[in-house]
């Protein structure tokens, strides 16, 4: 008898306890994919209100442009009308009837072809050259190779207007005519066959900048005990850890560089503007972000610049996720 009573009396406490297999509230139902989403981010809210800042400008400066720039893309738009929607027949106009559209795709991809790799593998090549130095002095030749990126287009284009200038004057025709290679100046920026070359020379120059950063700070993270472990592995020269310990660990620095390097070939205008001239002879400067110029600041056409720029995010949108897919992380 005393024994059910002391059952009873277990059964009676145990009741009174909450219990923790209970589930707690929810304000959502998390077994709908909307309801789990709305619920992760509720118990997450301190991590959204420390992001919103960033994602408001975000929003605003970006998302907001680019789908304003979608609309006008398919209206005629100039500026002082209000837009009128003309279906596809900017991009068809684009696409086919717009000779000069050609031609400044034609010299972009020329542009970005060569200074795409070239500024790439320079970046990491001079970045790994920086990494075999004394630690102490690497913040020298770093700050050294840096700083041509921090110029200007236009500030640096009155450095090579001399360099490259026309007449015998010019620094590399006075050069060529001492060595004697050269009897007839040089017309550097008005012969059509080299002001191209001449703005790939420029930009290569400048091209080491936040993308050479990161490789330097990429080298610099590499863990020294890898080397250890290489040398027990036969790994001893310095070209043999680049191939198997220093590229492989730098594999985020070189996605980051490659997005940057895409995306700095295809918005070069500045510098072919400031050397070659706008117009430049025979439209041979001519890129995409001048035609887009031309069209958005000059001649107020808002929605046929609009195409363009809708034309240009796609292709550099489609190259960037090409570089995801060959330098992003690899599932298993």
């Amino acid at each position: 008898m005393a024994k059910e009573n002391k059952e009873k009396e277990n059964l009676i406490i145990n009741k009174s306890k909450p219990s923790s297999d209970v589930p707690k509230k929810r304000f959502f139902n998390v077994e709908k994919r909307f309801g789990y989403t709305m619920h992760e981010m509720y118990v997450n809210r301190i991590s959204y209100f420390l992001l919103a800042p960033f994602a408001i400008l975000f929003l605003i400066f970006l998302v907001a442009p680019t789908v304003a720039s979608l609309y006008l893309s398919f209206t005629y738009y100039n500026v002082l009308q209000p837009p009128r929607f003309i279906g596809w027949s900017n991009f068809s106009h684009l696409l086919v009837d717009d000779e000069l559209f050609i031609t400044s795709l034609r010299n972009t991809l020329y542009f970005a072809i060569v200074t795409g790799p070239v500024g790439y593998v320079l970046s990491y090549f001079f970045a790994w050259l920086i990494h075999q130095v004394p630690r102490k002095i690497r913040t020298v030749y770093t700050t050294v190779l840096f700083i041509p990126s921090l110029t200007s287009g236009v500030a640096m284009s009155v450095v090579w207007l001399v360099i490259f200038a026309n007449d015998s004057k010019g620094y590399l025709n006075s050069i060529l005519f001492k060595l004697g290679l050269i009897y007839d100046p040089i017309q550097w920026l008005q012969n059509v066959n080299y002001i191209m070359p001449v703005i790939i020379f420029i930009s290569l120059w400048q091209s080491l900048g936040v993308g050479f950063l990161s490789f330097v700070a990429g080298f610099d993270n590499v863990d020294t005990e890898l080397y250890d472990a290489g040398a027990v592995d036969g790994i001893t020269t310095k070209f043999q850890r680049l191939i198997y310990i220093d590229i492989p660990s730098t594999m985020p620095q070189l996605l980051f560089s490659a997005i940057l390097q895409v995306t700095g070939s295809f918005r070069v205008g500045e510098i072919s503007s400031s050397v070659a001239g706008f117009p430049s002879p025979s439209d041979a400067g001519l890129t995409v972000v001048l035609h887009l110029k031309d069209y958005a600041v000059t001649r107020y056409e808002l929605g046929y610049a609009s195409a363009i720029a809708i034309v240009l995010f796609l292709m550099i949108f489609g190259l960037g996720r090409v570089c995801f897919k060959v330098l992003g992380e690899k599932e298993d």
